[in-house]
């Protein structure tokens, strides 16, 4: 049994969501180079460069090279695996409420189809994110989004909402034509036995320097 949680809709590639357990690359892609940027929660998406692994600043980073595997790390933004196996195309996003609305799911999308991928074959797995129930805003975020994005806002105590994170990243994958979108459902905030939290770390005036990593490669 594996610490790591995987999703369905890429169980025929090399893949793997951390918990608050060290998640081990040789576990998921034995002898694999491991590529990370320097997450900036911006929209800019690279191509991966086992040269510079973590060197660039970027949200989204894909490739068709065999042997490598994606990295990205997070704690209650969404880490965002996706595949198209057929094409031998992978990518990985982190995609937070800003670099989502800015469009780094897009831009990754973009970058993926570059390098030869069909967008309708393209599956996306969510991982663990901060859920609707665990994440309250303020009205100032409720503004920052169009008026067709209401659905994904719940009313919370008095000025407040509860923002829909993983179900706003599921719809900017389904409305750019990604057919095939899982979401693992797992709170990183609910759960402090099993996952870090940003914001809940914060809320207790705790380390906040506790990350998932998450990954996705293409076997050799």
């Amino acid at each position: 049994m594996h610490d790591h949680l995987e999703g369905t809709l890429l169980a025929d590639v090399p893949h793997g969501f951390s918990t608050e357990r060290a998640l081990d690359p040789e576990v998921i892609l034995p002898g694999a180079v491991l590529v990370r940027v320097k997450q900036v929660h911006g929209t800019r998406v690279v191509v991966a460069d086992p040269q510079a692994p973590g060197a660039v600043e970027a949200d989204g980073i894909v490739t068709d090279r065999s042997g490598l595997l994606l990295g990205i790390v997070t704690a209650d933004c969404a880490p965002v695996l996706l595949a198209d196996p057929s094409a031998g195309v992978i990518g990985a996003a982190h995609a937070g409420w800003r670099g989502a609305q800015g469009g780094v799911i897009e831009n990754t999308l973009e970058a993926m189809i570059l390098l030869g991928a069909g967008l309708a074959n393209i599956r996306a797995s969510i991982g663990p994110t901060i859920a609707q129930r665990s994440y309250e805003v303020d009205e100032g975020f409720r503004a920052a989004f169009a008026p067709q994005d209401g659905r994904f806002f719940a009313a919370g105590r008095a000025d407040r909402w509860q923002f829909d994170l993983p179900a706003y990243v599921a719809h900017r994958l389904e409305a750019a034509g990604v057919r095939q979108v899982e979401d693992l459902a797992e709170d990183t905030y609910s759960q402090p036995d099993r996952f870090y939290s940003y914001r809940r770390a914060t809320h207790r005036g705790e380390k906040t320097d506790g990350r998932q990593l998450s990954v996705i490669g293409l076997p050799g």
